[in-house]
């Protein structure tokens, strides 16, 4: 059953002040040896209490719904990710098959089932989904072969805001498919990524589309022309991406995303794939001031607030935050995956940098 346009309305006027800001942008590379690698960003607004988290086999997790618990399930599989307000679902992560998953904010788009008799015990939040997915299954077929038989439910997550908050979610497993889902009209909505590239609105497909009004960029530099015997010659290096828009809107992200992602010259392996990751994503900080919404005389600054990275082969996840931009890892593997409780570690610090002067010789 879909949500009623009215009750939706409503919701979709009540997102941009639940959200006064959000930037996500997700890539995916290859390297040489065939590895894939992934990555994200994650921006906000306001301050989002973030830990990085390993989730155990057999954990218990209980959804919620506007009406009271949802579904019930255990954790097939151990998984390292990050996150949010304490919630032990994870948002952000990879299990120990190799599948990864993110979530991204997806405001104005995001329509969820209402919950009721017959779908409430196969119903989770927004926040859970992910949770879901990362716990219980290993390949894009079998996630899409379990899709019908889950429903996100239209919950509130009062650290998230008043409303339900608005998320569509990239699924990456080890043999390099790529998944977006996309909650829409009640239904989930699913799209094969072969760039393994996400942001925020509007949909999936528009975000192709609107690659076409692009394919003219290159990152080869512009061969001189001459007109009426007067040689012209690019200023410098890039001139074949001139025209590349650079603002920090989702659409203008997609399409840097997927040029950078899709023209970065392989890595040798996984491990210098990681580094290319944090290097591509480094272009999408966002520096504090840039990006501002204001609402009922509050102003909101946008500001990459975490990035991370994640390893199918090696089951690492990386990431560093915007106090500390050393990065740091979480090595699944090292992990007891039988044990009962779940471990994490605040996303934090205030390192600006490391003292080496004792180090120069």
């Amino acid at each position: 059953m879909k949500i009623s346009s009215l009750w939706m309305a409503a919701l979709a006027a009540s997102f941009t002040f639940a959200s006064p800001g959000e930037a996500c942008t997700g890539i995916k590379l290859t390297t040489q040896d065939g590895s894939l690698v992934h990555g994200r960003t994650l921006e906000f607004g306001i301050d989002v209490d973030i830990s990085v988290a390993v989730v155990p086999r057999g954990y218990p997790f209980k959804g919620t719904t506007p009406k009271g618990e949802g579904m019930s399930y255990k954790s097939k599989y151990g998984a390292v990710g990050a996150i949010a307000f304490g919630n032990p679902a994870l948002m952000d992560g990879i299990n120990e098959k190799g599948l990864a998953v993110g979530t991204f904010y997806f405001p104005g788009y995001a329509e969820y089932t209402e919950t009721d008799k017959e779908n409430q015990e196969r119903s989770l939040s927004p926040a859970e989904f992910s949770n879901w997915i990362l716990t219980q299954f290993e390949s894009i077929e079998e996630v899409k072969a379990a899709l019908p038989s889950v429903v996100i439910a239209p919950t509130v997550i009062p650290a998230w805001g008043s409303q339900p908050p608005p998320f569509h979610y990239i699924v990456y497993d080890k043999s390099g498919n790529s998944l977006v889902i996309e909650p829409v009209g009640g239904n989930l909505l699913t799209y094969d990524n072969k760039l393994g590239t996400l942001t925020n609105s509007p949909e999936f497909d528009w975000h192709m589309s609107n690659l076409r009004n692009y394919i003219n960029l290159t990152p080869f530099n512009v061969q001189p022309i001459t007109l009426n015997g007067v040689t012209l010659k690019p200023f410098g290096e890039g001139s074949g991406m001139v025209g590349m828009p650079g603002d920090f809107t989702p659409p203008s992200r997609f399409v840097r995303a997927a040029i950078y992602s899709t023209t970065a010259i392989p890595s040798k392996n996984a491990e210098e794939g990681i580094l290319q990751v944090f290097h591509i994503l480094n272009q999408f900080d966002i520096p504090i001031g840039v990006a501002r919404t204001k609402e009922n005389n509050v102003v909101y600054t946008d500001q990459t607030l975490m990035t991370a990275a994640r390893d199918p082969q090696t089951l690492k996840y990386y990431y560093k935050s915007y106090r500390d931009q050393s990065v740091k890892m979480v090595d699944l593997k090292k992990f007891d995956l039988d044990a009962k409780e779940i471990k994490s570690l605040k996303v934090s610090g205030n390192s600006i940098a490391s003292d080496v002067s004792s180090n120069l010789k």
